[in-house]
């Protein structure tokens, strides 16, 4: 809680660690060198991006050489998607639109971030891709079967998310991995990390993708910082052309602060993750039966055996979403409806859409995510307050 408030935003962005902060420090100072000169201060610079590149890269399971350092988890999506297609048609020309054999397909899950949605989308409208979008069963999860009935020898990337970030369900990923090598042996499979990272051993559930995304801010890191990994030869075409760095996939003067204190963040994450996973899962456990008890017609989005600790998910029957967050907001308590949207309307989520849930149902739905600075205090208030925002909003 800060102050008089509750944040249960925390997939939205996670407060700075102090580990990143003090990392950071010296490179916002005095240590300001750019990395890609040959005097003393570049050669610093130079050694502790290398450093914090060796850092992320061995929690994340890869060699130093397999990070791609980016702006963040759009951008790494992005880079993974569209940079991830021009690689494999780059080896493989006959999958050319133009070799007769009709357009390659590109095919992500319907419950995808929309930095995926949208790359996917932009990747089709400039390529004449085939787009394929994969729906998800009643508990969040991707349907195996229709990602198996839409493979075939055509698809050249797909993607699919590791952690849902409005549901906060963990996605099959070694199941997926094998639909596709299986049913679509020449493409890329691309997973989405964003919101794993601080509740699941990464490297290990990830294994199987090719390409993996990731964002400093989900975990206590800088904003506007973040990685892609590279797995089992998988390679990118750069998305930003210039001076080369990140071994040619991803020009610009690198960010040595913003690395330094990512990697600091995923390092404490890292650590501390089995305790912190107990002590929030057992916070969203008695909100979310607390609420439960207190609330008529509330109704938790997925199984928790298969959510991560930091997500809990509410479809509201008689209550619109952005009413909610508007009303829990005045009360002191953050929290974010998936059917929000840059321009102030409400949307259906196209998550429960996915889910095959109706429009209505679709509006109804709070997420209420939990983080490392996540106390007693803040899930207290949150009982206090959002019976009465409900009954408000019902009557």
């Amino acid at each position: 809680m800060t102050g008089s408030r509750a944040y249960f935003d925390h997939a939205a962005t996670s407060p700075l660690r102090p580990e990143a902060f003090e990392a950071m420090l010296p490179f916002w100072t005095g240590e300001f060198g750019n990395p890609s000169g040959a005097h003393v201060e570049s050669r610093r610079a130079r050694i502790a991006l290398d450093d914090a590149r060796d850092q992320v890269a061995e929690l994340l399971g890869v060699g130093p050489g397999d990070i791609v350092l980016t702006s963040g988890g759009t951008e790494a999506d992005d880079l993974a998607v569209q940079g991830g297609w021009e690689a494999v048609l780059a080896t493989d020309p006959a999958t050319d639109p133009g070799a007769g054999a009709g357009p390659p397909v590109v095919l992500c899950a319907a419950m995808e971030h929309h930095a995926v949605l949208e790359a996917c989308a932009a990747l089709a409208r400039r390529t004449g891709a085939e787009l394929r979008h994969i729906a998800s069963d009643a508990d969040g999860r991707v349907d195996l079967d229709a990602l198996a009935d839409a493979c075939d020898p055509g698809v050249r990337l797909v993607s699919v998310m590791t952690v849902n970030n409005e549901l906060g369900t963990i996605q099959p990923i070694d199941a997926v991995a094998e639909v596709v090598a299986r049913r679509s042996p020449g493409a890329v499979f691309h997973t989405d990390a964003v919101q794993a990272v601080p509740w699941l051993d990464v490297a290990a559930l990830t294994a199987t993708a090719h390409l993996v995304s990731i964002s400093g801010h989900k975990f206590g890191g800088p904003k506007g910082t973040g990685a892609l990994a590279l797995r089992h030869g998988a390679t990118v075409r750069p998305r930003i052309a210039g001076g080369g760095q990140e071994r040619g996939r991803r020009s610009g003067t690198p960010n040595v602060a913003g690395a330094v204190g990512m990697a600091a963040a995923l390092a404490a994450t890292v650590s501390e993750r089995d305790a912190t996973v107990a002590r929030v899962a057992g916070l969203r456990d008695r909100l979310a039966d607390g609420l439960a008890a207190r609330v008529a017609g509330l109704v938790e989005s997925g199984d928790r055996a298969d959510r991560v600790a930091g997500i809990l998910h509410l479809r509201v029957a008689g209550v619109e979403a952005e009413a909610m967050v508007v009303l829990l907001d005045e009360a002191g308590i953050a929290v974010s409806a998936g059917a929000a949207c840059s321009s102030g309307a409400v949307e259906p989520s196209h998550v429960l859409a996915s889910m095959g849930l109706d429009p209505e149902t679709s509006r109804s739905g709070i997420r209420f995510s939990l983080g490392v600075a996540t106390t007693e205090d803040d899930v207290d208030r949150a009982l206090e307050q959002v019976p009465p925002v409900v009954e408000r909003l019902r009557n």
